[in-house]
């Protein structure tokens, strides 16, 4: 799935139990590891992330009401070279030092800990009602909207200044 959702595909739908998203990714990324073409976490993982734009969560209640308990939008974290060059500009061994251990902390800190996605909710089912709870990110926005007729692209649009470029709004939920 990950693998198609890859190459040359508009949009790819599966089906998965996980209850929170970050169950999700790390379901997913788990799974390549087991297929054995990835033996890094961190790399399996970033190929989940890539490709997961959204998930749409759905829920059964006690009655056996099915309904989308949330839209949740994944947010790949984009990695910055934050090394510095300046140990060139010290004159004392002290100073060059203090800035290789700066880069050294830097890289470490990227490797040990460096979180690859971030995640919210951009719809949520409360009280009978969906709640408009965040924006979408602009990367997804744009490919959403180069997929879009003029027809729906001016609806698009129109949804977008209604409830993300004012407050939080509320869509009536649709039994």
């Amino acid at each position: 799935m990950i693998q198609a959702a890859q190459v040359a595909s508009k949009f790819t739908l599966f089906t998965h139990h996980a209850k929170t998203f970050p169950n999700l990714v790390t379901a997913l990324r788990n799974s390549m590891l087991r297929t054995g073409v990835f033996k890094n976490e961190k790399t399996a993982e970033e190929q989940v992330v890539q490709v997961l734009n959204f998930d749409i969560h759905l829920t059964k209640d006690f009655r056996g009401k099915r309904y989308v308990e949330r839209i949740t939008e994944c947010i790949p974290i984009e990695e910055k070279n934050e090394y510095t060059f300046d140990h060139r500009k010290e004159k004392t061994l002290e100073g060059k030092f203090d800035k290789f251990f700066d880069n050294a902390t830097h890289y470490f800190e990227k490797i040990t800990d460096r979180k690859l996605f971030t995640y919210r909710n951009i719809l949520e089912y409360v009280d009978g009602e969906y709640i408009i709870t965040n924006p979408i990110t602009e990367p997804n926005l744009k490919g959403m909207k180069e997929n879009m007729d003029e027809t729906d692209l001016e609806q698009f649009e129109k949804f977008i200044e209604k409830h993300w470029k004012r407050q939080k709004g509320r869509v009536k939920s649709v039994s």
